[in-house]
């Protein structure tokens, strides 16, 4: 599709801009960042646009445009210019287009294509057509078709340019392909392929390899070698038709494989008993250390008991009645 000049397109249209300025190329280009990232870009041609048109596609290879329908008497010329903290603007531009067998005898025809080689998606460019300086067309190349017509029609699907879909098809509701086993190393039935062809050509192959087993047996006998036990494939035809016993069986393999380890993903390992944390105070004191403080506390608090008990009681009357005396004096 490249080949015949198909591009990746952002999918709605946007205008016409008679003049298109490069703060406004550069805010399209930031918007478009978002924009790729949620919406597919859908296959298509850009052929002999209008003055004025801009379109914002994806080039895997900026260094190579495709075929736009318009032959130009100049090579392209690029300028890479800052366009804010972390970014560079890349702006490539090629004049002196003209439509072969339009009529046109002045080549006139500018295009201008923007984007950011730094701080973006670097695949992502903004196209601007428009007109600039003119010169006559060379009578070699008037009648020189640019491109074969008709343009061949394009079936493929939309495609994400940017985030986590990106490179994956984006069907329309009710046209998606039939479901098939689809995983890496596996088996897939392309879309508008035959089934049954597919499942045909699938057991060829497999006779093939069967037949060359069967006559590896027969050499492992010539050789004194017992031969390898043949394991049968289990076929119980409830998942389909339209898949190989041997793609069937690793899609099985797949699935058990991914339940039982949604089974066991969360088992404990190691000792399913742990020990009791250690006590909070256990990192500044010791339990021996703290019942030899408390012991020789009450200790001291049964002496101090005991000398109050064994204080004589007459020291206390005699203050009184010497308190007493004082007081008539």
């Amino acid at each position: 599709m490249q080949a015949d000049g198909a591009v990746l397109r952002y999918p709605e249209n946007l205008g016409i801009h008679v003049n298109l300025t490069i703060e406004t190329a550069l805010a399209m280009l930031l918007k478009s960042i978002s924009l790729a990232e949620r919406m597919p870009f859908s296959w298509g041609y850009i052929d002999r646009p209008q003055d004025g048109q801009v379109f914002l596609i994806y080039m895997p290879n900026p260094a190579v445009f495709p075929n736009d329908g318009i032959r130009y008497q100049d090579t392209e010329s690029k300028v890479v210019m800052p366009a804010g903290p972390g970014r560079e603007l890349e702006l490539v531009e090629i004049k002196y287009g003209f439509i072969p067998n339009s009529g046109e005898h002045v080549a006139s025809r500018l295009r201008r294509r923007y984007r950011l080689q730094r701080g973006g998606n670097p695949g992502l460019c903004i196209v601007h057509y428009t007109r600039g300086p003119s010169m006559p067309v060379n009578p070699s190349l008037v009648s020189q078709p640019v491109r074969a017509y008709p343009l061949r029609t394009i079936t493929e699907p939309n495609m994400y340019v940017a985030g986590e879909k990106m490179r994956q098809p984006a069907y329309p509701p009710g046209a998606a392909p039939a479901p098939g086993v689809n995983y890496a190393g596996g088996i897939s039935i392309p879309p508008g392929a035959n089934p049954q062809a597919l499942v045909a050509q699938q057991r060829s192959r497999m006779e093939a390899l069967e037949g060359r087993g069967a006559r590896e047996p027969t050499a492992a006998l010539a050789g004194g070698r017992p031969p390898p036990v043949r394991v049968e494939d289990d076929d119980s035809g409830d998942e389909g038709d339209q898949i190989s016993t041997r793609a069937l069986a690793l899609a099985r393999y797949r699935r058990n494989h991914e339940l039982m380890n949604e089974v066991f993903m969360y088992a404990a390992f190691g000792e399913k008993k742990t020990p009791p944390p250690p006590p909070s105070y256990s990192a500044l004191f010791t339990k021996s250390e703290l019942e030899e403080k408390a012991a020789k506390l009450v200790a001291e608090v049964e002496e101090l008991k005991q000398k109050e008990i064994s204080r004589p009681s007459f020291e206390g009357d005699v203050s009184m009645e010497s308190a007493g005396e004082h007081a008539e004096a």
